[in-house]
């Protein structure tokens, strides 16, 4: 009984707790679009998508065993939701062909939607090829101990926020009379 719960235990720790909690992940992310050509098929030029959910710019593919349907997957400059899939995404093909270094090449593959071939180039051309995004499940909830504290003196006495306006010290003319502004 003893060995039995040592190695319940044991497998307890060592199983990943898989995506019960926002994670960072490296990423191969590529672009797919809504206007033909290479880049789409009879089922994305319809807007058709693998959940039956219908393509929209902020929609991309992903594994849904690695990342579940429904998942916000937050990158630098936009956060994305989980509603397909695809071949190339499963096998992460991309990331396989393009990646320099063990880790590059074993990266998750997104494939993010766009509803225009010029949209989804010009953002590809500006962005690198791999990078690491964050990865909520539909289920995960911020809890109240990771949310930044309000500071108390923003709050007024009803508890309402007090609306901040950042306004740099000193008129104008004070600032160009100073030793930093002067000619």
């Amino acid at each position: 009984m003893k060995r039995f719960l040592i190695a319940f235990v044991l497998v307890l720790l060592l199983t990943p707790a898989g995506f019960a909690r926002e994670q960072s992940v490296l990423a191969r992310v590529t672009v797919y679009w809504a206007s033909g050509g290479r880049g789409s098929d009879r089922w994305t030029r319809r807007h058709i998508c693998a959940t039956g959910v219908r393509l929209a710019a902020g929609h991309c593919a992903v594994d849904p065993r690695r990342i579940p349907y429904g998942s916000k997957v937050i990158l630098p400059d936009a956060t994305l939701l989980a509603v397909d899939t695809g071949s190339a995404v499963i096998s992460r093909k991309a990331a396989r062909r393009s990646g320099r270094t063990a880790l590059e090449r074993g990266a998750l593959v997104i494939d993010r939607f766009f509803e225009t071939k010029q949209q989804a180039l010009n953002w590809a051309q500006r962005n690198p090829y791999f990078m690491f995004v964050r990865v909520s499940p539909p289920e995960f909830r911020t809890s109240l101990a990771s949310r930044p504290p309000i500071p108390t003196n923003l709050r007024q006495p009803d508890g309402a926020l007090t609306p901040v306006t950042l306004v740099p010290p000193g008129t104008v003319e004070e600032r160009q009379k100073s030793s930093r502004y002067a000619r």
